[in-house]
C-alpha cells in the first residue's frame, strides 16, 4: 500500500531529526495540529502555504504533498478550468485503463 501523507510526513522529519514541535516552529504551526497531519487525523488537507513549508523543511517534492492531500498542484488548476468539458471523458478512461493511467 501507499504511504499516505501523513505517514510520508512523519518519515521524513524523523530522518531529519526534527520533533514535531521543531518542525512546527518552523512550518509556524501549532505542533498538535502537526500531530494530526501525521495521524491522517485532519478533516481537511492543509493549506498550500503549509504543504509548500512542509517540503521545504523536509526536503520532500511539493507537487508529490499537494496530490496526496487529494488537491492538485496550482499549475494544473488552469489547465482544468480551461479543459473542464473533457474531464468526465478522461476519468472514465483512467478507470477503464487503471495501469496505463498510472504509469502516466
Amino acid at each position: 500500500m501507499n504511504p499516505t501523507f501523513g505517514q510520508i510526513i512523519r518519515t521524513a522529519r524523523a530522518d531529519k531529526g526534527y520533533s514535531q514541535r521543531d518542525l512546527a516552529r518552523l512550518v509556524e504551526i501549532d505542533f498538535t495540529y502537526l500531530s494530526k497531519l501525521e495521524s491522517d487525523a485532519t478533516e481537511y488537507p492543509p493549506k498550500e502555504y503549509v504543504i509548500q513549508q512542509l517540503a521545504y523543511y523536509l526536503g520532500l517534492d511539493y507537487e508529490e504533498l499537494v496530490c496526496l492531500t487529494g488537491r492538485l498542484p496550482e499549475r494544473y488548476q488552469d489547465f482544468l478550468q480551461q479543459n473542464y468539458q473533457v474531464m468526465p471523458a478522461l476519468f472514465r478512461w483512467m478507470r477503464q485503463k487503471p495501469g496505463l493511467a498510472q504509469r502516466i
